[in-house]
């Protein structure tokens, strides 16, 4: 369903006029109003009246998690504190963490997006929506409030947590949409089997799932063990929240950018130089319409891809492919480009594995090490050691065969690798790098 037929199906040609308009409205205002953008403008020899054209958004500087936590708590703030109605930070971050404000149009901004974000995963007014994810500091949980409000929907604010009460609400509620991170997904299918409740007799019909990478194969084992439909959503707290873009029902191939009110670019992480649509590289946004805290070319380290091609769901908007990792998380096993979800792929194809694991990285004897844990499904838990090693054999080749890096697999009992309720801590860097 489209929420916002206007906005959502524009022309191409009166869509980057209105991006246009705004970006010159914004250059402007930030030039005047905030320090370090004054600053950064001036160094890179550029002035707001040098903004002809949408391509001359590569003559303005980048803006970087560092420059935020430089100018922590409000040194990028655009609006006097006493416009400011809400203020969130990122968590789970070494240092300071990134703070973020929202006007009241802010919010009204995000609500209206989040609905539309809702509206494309397949969400109507008749749904009553689990909303798992963490309320706080957080954007997410707050996010997926106001959206599923304003949407229309029931909203049940349960957060994150107490994970058998939450199987209890889900089924005498009659909950029909799940919001929370793939790894909690699978964790509340789980509980409810050790509760003796089959998910999939649950009334769930979508599940909307972000806030950490996650894999295709990772979305087929949560559609098969939750008997869902499972959609992708991105956004991240410096450039709003949830809802920067979303995965339409129909297609669910690529993530739908809502480009009235965010600029995408992707560029090459190593130089920042623009990389065109169909090319790999590093995610870039530029918001239009946030006046607390707007954002010149934020550097997000999530790669991904841009397509332009046209949707059967009758968008006009960019798309972004799936998130396959982030240059600032990359691990370099000896000298091996190495992502987490490029192992998860390979453990998610095999049945007699289950959807948790961990990377151990390590260095011995100034080599580089990786270990991974993967809990066995619980059908073959009682196999005989030697069929056990044959499988991480197995699984070690499929690994090497893929990345080109060897590492050493550990089968561990069912249950051991400590569940999550929020992002998943999938790697354990042991190196003192």
């Amino acid at each position: 369903m489209i929420y916002d037929e206007e906005f959502e199906t524009l022309p191409r040609e009166a869509l980057e006029a209105l991006q246009l308009k705004r970006l010159q409205h914004l250059v402007e205002r930030v030039y005047v109003t905030v320090p370090f953008y004054k600053k950064a403008f001036d160094e890179k020899g550029v002035k707001p009246d040098n903004i002809k054209t949408l391509e001359d958004i590569h003559k303005l500087p980048f803006t970087t998690k560092e420059d935020l936590r430089d100018n922590y708590p409000f040194g990028m703030f655009a609006t006097p504190m006493e416009n400011v109605v809400r203020i969130h930070a990122s968590s789970g971050t070494t240092g300071k963490p990134t703070v973020v404000g929202y006007t009241r149009r802010d919010i009204d901004t995000w609500a209206e997006l989040m609905a539309r974000t809702l509206a494309a995963a397949g969400t109507h007014k008749g749904d009553i929506v689990h909303n798992a994810y963490g309320y706080g500091l957080f954007t997410g949980g707050l996010g997926f409030h106001y959206g599923v409000e304003r949407l229309g929907a029931s909203v049940v604010p349960v957060s994150g947590g107490n994970t058998k009460r939450q199987v209890m609400l889900m089924k005498d509620f009659g909950a029909t949409v799940l919001t929370c991170t793939p790894s909690y997904a699978l964790r509340l299918g789980e509980v409810a089997r050790e509760e003796g409740i089959d998910f999939r007799n649950l009334k769930f019909r979508v599940g909307v799932f972000g806030a950490e990478p996650w894999t295709e194969n990772m979305r087929k084992e949560i559609e098969e063990e939750l008997g869902l439909d499972a959609v992708d959503i991105y956004g991240l707290s410096e450039v709003m929240g949830p809802g920067v873009a979303i995965e339409c029902a129909e297609a669910k191939h690529g993530l739908h950018i809502f480009e009235d009110h965010f600029i995408p670019e992707i560029i090459d992480p190593e130089t920042g130089d623009p990389l065109p649509y169909g090319e790999p590289g590093e995610l870039v946004f530029t918001t239009l319409t946030k006046e607390a805290v707007p954002l010149i070319r934020y550097r997000t380290r999530d790669l991904s891809v841009l397509y332009r091609e046209p949707c059967r769901c009758g968008r006009t908007l960019v798309r972004m492919g799936r998130i396959t990792g982030r240059s600032d998380d990359m691990l370099i096993i000896r000298g091996v480009n190495v992502f987490p979800t490029q192992i998860e792929s390979v453990l998610m194809a095999r049945k007699d594995v289950s959807p948790y694991y961990q990377l151990i990285v390590d260095r011995k004897e100034h080599m580089d090490t990786l270990e991974v844990e993967v809990e066995i499904s619980e059908e073959i838990f009682s196999d005989a050691v030697k069929d056990l090693q044959n499988m991480e054999r197995n699984i070690e080749k499929d690994i090497k065969d893929m990345l080109g890096v060897s590492c050493k697999v550990r089968l561990v009992e069912p249950r051991s690798i400590q569940r999550s309720e929020g992002k998943a801590r999938r790697v354990i860097d042991k190196r003192k790098l």
